[in-house]
């Protein structure tokens, strides 16, 4: 269907350029209590001017919001191809459950008696959570897959120092996450990285002379970071267990594997979730977000408490032990961000096993789909059978065109797309990660794929038209380089 109309687009100014001195969005009732000198109580400190705030109207404030609410892209309104974040759309059940009132209105610090529903719920989570992945128990404390990550390397390290040990060493592979190593130097770890295979795998004779009785874990991503499946994790798994070092499992990427594979029968001993990612909670730019912990039995006595205990014999209700002597304390306050909790027990329970097994089939075909439609316009960095992502590279382009990675991602915005995630992973240069999850449509991929076509023939024919891009937005390339190095933080008022 042609368009008959592209509507507005507002320039929105600072809400410190809007109103007027005077102006009130508000009716406040004359002070009742009598004035007080600042500089009396603040002496020097005093401020000595009005703290220049806005002074706006209703309406002001109403339509400013809401017009930067229009400037936002989100997974709402178009494709979100961001690799390794698993940007999939975000079902409207889940919201209606997180705002029942039982559960949106409960006071963290309510009595256990009074929010059994709330606890039945977690603890029915945690088993859901463990059934997935294959594990024994789960903690659902951690606020985000990272503090996940830490907290299942305070875990292991508990767990060695509970059998007289202190192995420092962590074996990392260059397909891992980013945050592993950060995660490992918090713990007092020493992070070890060792380089994978040309096909972009770990395999065992790699690592042979790096496993010993100093390392603690290794920490493998699966699939790793190129989605591709790190099909010796079983043999893996076993050599380090007989070094007594053991698997940590990052589960940032379990969309290619609920259903189909179970980390915890590869070999996995302890991992983190994403439940922002695998199970449609939102992302919340920066929080809140929740990263629940799998372990299997040997965890249990170290995991973060309070600890969900379930009714028991004598009939007594869902309470919360705080009596772990050997738990490696709370990571987070109350129980963790319970509102994503509901919403991923919601989706747990909207799909079931099988509506699980097939979001994980189509996000691999769907990943598929696009590397077989884009290898002959983009170089494709392992051009074998991916999982949920696929890597391209831009290294053919950039040597036929001098287009670069950065200049196809700021086209794709002109075409009304989100960009992949650019230049991750390290190990491949100019690198395009991209992540259609499985709840894009064909249609919606094939637009994707002609716009991503359509660049590629630009940079031969018309390069200008992508290296001065993006062109349709409200505002034009900006120099990325010089905002990281003399970023302005505070408003200044326009000359």
């Amino acid at each position: 269907m042609q368009d008959v109309a592209r509507g507005l687009a507002f320039k929105e100014p600072p809400i410190f350029e809007r109103g007027a001195p005077g102006r009130s969005a508000v009716s406040l009732a004359p002070l009742d209590v009598p004035d007080v000198d600042p500089a009396a109580l603040f002496g020097s400190r005093a401020r000595q001017e009005p703290a220049g705030l806005p002074e706006v109207s209703e309406p002001e404030v109403f339509r400013h919001f809401v017009r930067l609410s229009q400037m936002n892209f989100s997974i709402d309104t178009q494709f979100y191809p961001l690799g390794s974040c698993t940007m999939k759309f975000n079902p409207k059940v889940n919201e209606w459950a997180a705002r029942l009132p039982g559960f949106a209105r409960l006071h963290p610090y309510a009595p256990e008696a009074l929010a059994q529903g709330a606890l039945e719920l977690m603890a029915r989570l945690e088993d859901a959570l463990a059934e997935i992945v294959g594990m024994d128990g789960v903690t659902l404390q951690p606020a985000a897959g990272a503090q996940g990550e830490l907290t299942g390397l305070m875990m292991i390290r508990a767990l060695h120092q509970s059998r007289g040990r202190s192995p420092k060493r962590v074996l990392i592979p260059d397909s891992a996450h980013g945050t592993n190593p950060a995660s490992c130097s918090i713990n007092g770890l020493v992070p070890v990285p060792f380089h994978t295979g040309s096909d972009g795998l770990i395999h065992l004779e790699q690592l042979a002379g790096l496993v010993d009785d100093e390392t603690a874990a290794i920490m493998i991503t699966n699939p790793n970071t190129l989605g591709l499946f790190e099909h010796d994790l079983p043999k893996i798994a076993a050599l380090c267990h007989e070094k007594g070092a053991l698997v940590y499992g990052d589960g940032a990427n379990l969309n290619a594997l609920m259903g189909r594979a179970r980390p915890g029968d590869l070999g996995i001993d302890i991992m983190q979730f994403n439940l922002h990612k695998t199970f449609t909670t939102p992302h919340g730019g920066g929080g809140p977000g929740c990263g629940p912990v799998a372990f299997k039995a040997p965890f249990e006595p170290f995991q973060p408490g309070p600890v969900v205990r379930r009714p028991g014999a004598k009939g007594e209700g869902y309470s919360l032990d705080r009596t772990r002597p050997q738990s490696i304390g709370r990571v987070r306050s109350f129980v963790g961000n319970f509102q994503m909790m509901v919403r991923a027990y919601t989706y747990i329970r909207e799909m079931g096993r099988d509506g699980l097994k097939a979001a994980t089939d189509l996000a691999v075909l769907n990943a598929n789909y696009l590397r077989v439609q884009l290898r002959d316009s983009f170089l494709v960095a392992y051009d074998t059978t991916c999982m949920h992502e696929v890597v391209l590279s831009d290294k053919n382009l950039q040597h036929e065109t001098g287009v670069k990675t950065l200049d196809v991602a700021k086209r794709l915005i002109d075409h009304g797309f989100h960009p992949p995630t650019v230049y991750f992973p390290l190990l491949v240069a100019g690198a395009m990660m991209i992540e259609p999850t499985e709840t894009e449509s064909l249609e919606t991929l094939d637009a994707f794929v002609v716009a991503m076509k359509a660049i590629a023939r630009e940079a031969h024919e018309t390069p200008a038209a992508v290296t001065e891009a993006p062109s349709l937005t409200r505002v034009g390339r900006l120099d990325e380089a010089r905002a990281a190095r003399r970023p302005v933080t505070r408003w200044r008022p326009a000359s």
